[in-house]
């Protein structure tokens, strides 16, 4: 299943657990999952308003109980929230997946205070609520089966929020943090609407940012915050849900480029694969011919958005490069995997990649330099081995 979310207004986990429901969740799979947690003192409740003419979702935790008065939340840090999740009747991949949505967050406020991610104690985040939205909404992705799911750019405010820490500045510095190479865009708006928890869950469940891609639209949920906008806009996030339209998927990557004609390629082999390492999708060095009739190099590499603070970074260390060229371009991609196929030389990964004329089969080179190796065999022989047993029209 692939999804979108439209971010027009913002994100919160409450609203992203909402628009779930809206499309097609059902309350009673949530309430199942929650049942789970080690948790008490709190209600939950799911109510349908209508707003600006959408028929909404809205989720509402309310916390009661002797810990839970006023703004006192209890304050866990990341292993009470693992011990909490490991303890819970939770599918594996949810616990795993909801966990790594609070790593983000402790990772964030971390940097954020400069100290220890073991040493950061959740206070919004840590309550409640926000455990019941970050499962919640892990839980409603894994049962509606998303297996892709696109973001919108986020809307970023100005104003100030209070918080444990007192008045802090919009849009919140974790929230930055956790936003790093991520699109977004300002609003002229004193009022929070990306918070740290819809933050964390988006960088953790988003595949992509950008806009929506091209699919078959299935069904479209609405979820609805309770913050009132002083705008008079609904305070309303899109989730839309369907299924792509083409064996090939659109996507948009960054393209990095510089020009280098001082720098000595003999140390290309260690660069591209620090970049590979990095997350960079491809790389390429491509020799020019430089102003005033110097030989030069092109350095392109491609990659997701989020990966690109740490490749900029990455280039200016290892090259002579003193300036950079950014821009974000579309590209297709026919869907791919790694599998396992049974060779001669025991079981070895291979690519496989679907077309519109069907299954392609491809071995990796790598693979077979190390069987040539190995066996002291030509590697075109092993290549013509593997394609007896898998032609290219498999």
């Amino acid at each position: 299943m692939l999804a979108y979310l439209d971010c027009f207004s913002g994100v919160s986990g409450n609203m992203l657990l909402g628009a779930l429901i809206d499309a097609g969740y059902p309350e009673a799979e949530l309430r199942k999952i929650l049942a789970g947690l080690p948790l008490h003192g709190c209600t939950l409740t799911v109510e349908q308003p209508t707003i600006h003419g959408f028929a909404t979702t809205r989720v509402v935790v309310d916390e009661h109980g002797p810990h839970h008065h006023g703004d006192h939340h209890p304050h866990r840090g990341l292993a009470d929230i693992s011990r909490l999740l490991n303890e819970a009747a939770l599918p594996e991949p949810v616990r795993d997946r909801a966990l790594a949505v609070f790593t983000r967050l402790a990772e964030a406020e971390a940097a954020v205070h400069g100290t220890a991610v073991a040493a950061i104690h959740f206070h919004e985040v840590g309550a409640m609520d926000a455990l019941i939205d970050i499962v919640g909404v892990v839980a409603g992705c894994f049962h509606l089966g998303i297996d892709r799911l696109i973001c919108s750019p986020l809307p970023m405010t100005r104003g100030w929020v209070r918080c444990a820490h007192g008045e802090i500045p919009l849009p919140a510095p974790a929230v930055c943090r956790l936003l790093d190479g991520a699109p977004v865009y300002g609003l002229d708006l004193a009022q929070e609407l990306v918070t740290p928890t819809g933050a964390a869950l988006v960088r953790e469940l988003a595949a992509d940012f950008g806009p929506m891609p091209p699919m078959r639209l299935a069904r479209t949920g609405y979820g609805a915050g309770t913050l009132e906008r002083s705008d008079g806009r609904p305070n309303l996030l899109r989730l839309m849900l369907g299924q792509t339209t083409e064996v090939a998927e659109a996507q948009q990557v960054e393209v990095i480029e510089t020009h280098l004609d001082d720098w000595n390629p003999e140390f290309w082999p260690h660069v591209s694969e620090q970049l590979m390492a990095a997350g960079a999708l491809d790389v390429c060095l491509i020799p020019m011919q430089m102003k005033k009739g110097r030989p030069g190099f092109l350095l392109r590499v491609i990659a997701e958005a989020a990966t690109r603070p740490s490749l900029t970074g990455l280039i200016f260390r290892e090259t002579t490069a003193i300036g950079l060229r950014l821009r974000r371009e579309d590209r297709v991609i026919l869907p791919r995997k790694i599998i396992t196929v049974a060779t001669p030389w025991g079981d070895l990964p291979a690519k496989e990649v679907t077309t519109a004329a069907g299954t392609v089969i491809t071995p990796e080179y790598e693979v077979c330099r190390r069987v040539a190796q190995e066996h002291h065999l030509p590697l075109q022989e092993v290549y013509a081995a593997f394609h007896r047993f898998f032609p290219p029209s498999s």
